[in-house]
C-alpha cells in the first residue's frame, strides 16, 4: 500500500527512476560494445538522458518538499515544474545528436552481430521501465506530482522505444539489411522529440499558472454554492504547483450578517471545498452580496471579446 504522505511518495519515485536508470546503462552498453547497433546506442543515449533527468527529478521534487518561508510563502512547488522543463531539454538535445548519428549510419551502413544479446537487454529494459511506469503512474494520481509525470511520459516513450529496437534487431537479422536500424532509430529520434515537447508544454502551464481544468473550477463553484447562506461566487483562481493545489474566490454574503458569522460561514465553505481537493490552499474573500466593485471576472470578458 502506498504512503499516505505525497512528498514521500513523489521522494520514492524519483529514487526508482535513478536507480533503474542505472541498470539499464549498464546492460545495453554492453549490448552495443557486442552488436554495434545504431538502435541500441540510440537507446543507451536515451537511458542516458535518463539518468540525467531523474537526477533533475530527484533534486526538484527534494527542493519542491520543503516548506514555505519567509522568501517562499506560496512554497517551492514549482522546482518540479523547473525540473520537468529541464527534461526535455535533455530529451529534445540528445534526439537531435541521435539523428546526426542515424543519417550517418544511412549513409555507411553497417551490419549488426549477436542480434539475440540486443533482444534479451531490450527485453530486460521493457519489463523494469514498465514496473516503473506502473509505480510512477499510481504516484502521479496520490500526489498529482509535475515532475514524476514528465519523468513517466519519458520512461513510457522508453517502452515504445525498446520494442522499437526489438523490431529493428529481428528484421535485421531475418533480411540482412543495414538499413532498417537506422530508419527505425530516425523514428525513435521523432517520439524523443514529441515526447520533449509535451513534457515542455505541461511544465510550461504550472510555471505560467494555467488554471484547474474546467469541470475542477465548476466543482469548486458549485461546493462554495452549495452553502445555504452563499449569494454568489466570484473571481475564482486556481493554479497548481507542484503538488500543491491553490484556490482562491470571492464569496458573496448578506451585507447585514456580522463578520464573526461571515467568518464561520467562510470556514464552513473552505472545510467543504478542503474535503475535495486536500493538498489544496485554499483562500475566500467575503464580500457583501450586490456590491459593485472591479472584479477579475470582467476584466477577463473584456478581452475574451
Amino acid at each position: 500500500m502506498l504512503s499516505a504522505d505525497p512528498k514521500r511518495l513523489n521522494h520514492l519515485a524519483a529514487i526508482a527512476s535513478v536507480g533503474i536508470a542505472l541498470v539499464l546503462i549498464a546492460a545495453k552498453l554492453g549490448a552495443w560494445l557486442i552488436t554495434g547497433s545504431i538502435v541500441i546506442l540510440t537507446s543507451l543515449v536515451d537511458s542516458g538522458i535518463d539518468l540525467l533527468a531523474s537526477l533533475v527529478t530527484l533534486i526538484s521534487v527534494r527542493q519542491a518538499a520543503q516548506p514555505a518561508d519567509r522568501a517562499h510563502r506560496y512554497g517551492h512547488g514549482k522546482a518540479e515544474a523547473l525540473g520537468a522543463f529541464a527534461q526535455a531539454g535533455f530529451v529534445g538535445g540528445s534526439a537531435l545528436i541521435l539523428a546526426s548519428q542515424s543519417i550517418q549510419r544511412l549513409i555507411s551502413p553497417q551490419t549488426i552481430s549477436q542480434g539475440r544479446l540486443g533482444i534479451a537487454v531490450m527485453l530486460l529494459a521493457i519489463a523494469l521501465s514498465a514496473g516503473l511506469v506502473l509505480f510512477q503512474r499510481a504516484v502521479v494520481r496520490r500526489t498529482g506530482s509535475v515532475a514524476i509525470r514528465a519523468d513517466s511520459l519519458h520512461y513510457r516513450g522508453d517502452l515504445l522505444m525498446n520494442l522499437a529496437v526489438i523490431g529493428a534487431l529481428v528484421l535485421t537479422e531475418a533480411t540482412g539489411s543495414a538499413l532498417i536500424d537506422p530508419l527505425l532509430a530516425l523514428a525513435i529520434v521523432a517520439w524523443l522529440l514529441y515526447g520533449a515537447a509535451r513534457v515542455a508544454r505541461y511544465a510550461l502551464d504550472i510555471l505560467m499558472d494555467r488554471e484547474l481544468p474546467g469541470e475542477r473550477r465548476a466543482h469548486i463553484r458549485e461546493l462554495a454554492l452549495a452553502h445555504p447562506d452563499a449569494q454568489g461566487v466570484h473571481d475564482l483562481r486556481t493554479r497548481r504547483a507542484g503538488a500543491d493545489v491553490f484556490i482562491e474566490l470571492h464569496l458573496e454574503l448578506d451585507g447585514e450578517l456580522s463578520l464573526d458569522q461571515a467568518h464561520d460561514i467562510t470556514h464552513e465553505v473552505e472545510a467543504k471545498i478542503r474535503e475535495a481537493f486536500p493538498e489544496a490552499d485554499i483562500i475566500v474573500h467575503q464580500e457583501p452580496a450586490g456590491l459593485a466593485d472591479e472584479r477579475l471576472d470582467h476584466k477577463i470578458a473584456a478581452v475574451e471579446r
